[in-house]
């Protein structure tokens, strides 16, 4: 990875922190972004000590904004001349529903809406720089989610936070493949995956009732935020993976997502959709 630039989406802590120290450790010139000013320094700086790379570097991005996102993709291209690897990585559950400022259901919006826009927005970049690679990081929960286009925000139907978690991991997954589909032959390839059960703060948001019940019952069988970055250090890194494209790995291991992750004319809708929700035109989003 000794040259390549990365950039890396929900750096501060978990498995994005862990990724990125790993990454830098290779060589690779690191980009972190995060939404606080103080934790994004101070990963930063972690990560330099920990990696004893200087190659490291940050960007400032709400993914609840799509006016954030924009402002994050036109100074990452205003400063970055190439950008070999993109991890989406950001995102975060919600115990009730709640509505950004763009009036769209929050983990929806964050988890699947800010991968979706971040990168469409970076394509050519990503383009001009290939070989290179785009990761998203999805969940095995997506096997649990459903799509309904006519409540994509729960507003009808009922909001629990595990329906909207799910629901956000199998959009994550269709977008991977989507866009698998539509750069075939650009030399960028996609590939999403579930990087464990890991023991990180992301079920912060979680009910006061829920949170014995995660504790007690998956605790137990969390993986570190070692090692859980270690299976996106390897969609991002490994050499074996080079052009492989449109695929799904749990823990490392390629395999067969949920049979909805699998329907591309499910996929081609939500990519439409999600244009929509996003304000890109075809001209804009990646053509298929």
């Amino acid at each position: 990875m000794r040259g390549k630039t990365i950039l890396i989406t929900g750096a501060t802590n978990g498995i994005g922190l862990e990724a990125s120290v790993e990454l830098a450790r290779r060589g690779a010139r690191m980009f972190l972004v995060g939404r606080d000013p103080g934790r994004t320094a101070a990963a930063v700086e972690q990560v330099k000590a920990r990696s004893g790379s200087g190659e490291v570097s940050s960007f400032l991005c709400d993914f609840s904004s799509q006016a954030s996102i924009r402002a994050l993709a036109g100074e990452v291209l205003a400063k970055l001349d190439r950008l070999d690897v993109l991890i989406n990585n950001a995102g975060g559950v919600n115990k009730k529903r709640e509505l950004t400022v763009d009036g769209i259901e929050k983990t929806f919006a964050v988890n699947h809406l800010g991968y979706f826009l971040l990168t469409n927005l970076l394509l050519d970049l990503l383009k001009r720089s290939a070989p290179a690679r785009i990761v998203t990081v999805a969940s095995i929960g997506h096997r649990r989610g459903t799509l309904d286009f006519d409540d994509l925000g729960f507003e009808r139907g009922g909001y629990w936070i595990m329906k909207a978690y799910t629901r956000s991991k199998l959009a994550n997954v269709l977008f991977a493949n989507e866009l698998a589909r539509r750069l075939a032959g650009t030399g960028v390839t996609s590939n999403s995956l579930h990087p464990g059960s890991v023991a990180t703060n992301i079920w912060s948001g979680a009910p006061t009732w829920a949170k014995p019940v995660i504790q007690l019952l998956w605790r137990p069988f969390f993986l570190t935020a070692e090692q859980g970055g270690a299976f996106i250090v390897q969609l991002a890194a490994d050499p074996k993976l080079e052009g492989v494209t449109g695929k799904y790995f749990e823990t490392g291991k390629l395999v067969a997502p949920a049979p909805l992750a699998q329907d591309e004319a499910l996929a081609k809708k939500l990519w439409d959709v999600s244009a929509a929700m996003t304000g890109l035109t075809p001209a804009i989003a990646a053509q298929r």
